[in-house]
């Protein structure tokens, strides 16, 4: 279910889909089902997913992963005119390094209610401390994200994984 309000164009439906799919390739390597992918004029210039167990990247976060890409793809930092698309709402790191990178919109699935940093606990991306601001909308397929999330943690409750690391 979408965040009441929120109309999502068929285009936002699609790329939050693809991050979808790169959530699912992260549970399918044993990391938290996180996907997340840089547009820039319709275009996916950047994917990533969950990596940080399978890396010991404690920064190994989709978005992360997907914003370096999106770096690459553009030869350059600034990421300016660029939407990301993530199935979870973005930790402090990832929205630090959103406005760094200028991102121009975030796109979110499920809400973090733990250290989300998007309005769910913080709210670091359209504050007026910063240089750049990043405009919000949040719940695009968020029951879907939520549900990937929710069976991967009772998954590993149950195999006992979750103490494990």
């Amino acid at each position: 279910m979408d965040e009441p309000g929120i109309a999502f164009s068929e285009s936002e439906l699609t790329f939050m889909r693809e991050a979808q799919v790169l959530a699912e390739r992260a549970r399918t390597e044993g990391e938290v089902p996180v996907g997340a992918v840089v547009v820039k004029e319709g275009i996916v210039i950047g994917r990533g997913w969950n990596r940080t167990i399978g890396d010991a990247d404690p920064s190994g976060h989709a978005e992360i992963i997907a914003l370096r890409e999106a770096g690459r793809a553009m030869g350059n930092y600034r990421l300016t005119g660029c939407e990301l698309y993530v199935t979870l709402e973005p930790c402090p790191m990832c929205a630090g390094a959103m406005v760094h990178a200028r991102i121009g919109r975030l796109v979110y699935g499920a809400a973090d209610p733990k250290t989300g940093a998007a309005g769910s606990v913080f709210d670091l991306l359209p504050g007026t401390r910063h240089n750049h601001r990043v405009a919000v909308a949040g719940g695009c397929l968020a029951q879907e994200s939520a549900e990937r999330l929710r069976a991967f943690f009772r998954e590993r409750r149950k195999t006992g994984k979750a103490r494990q690391e």
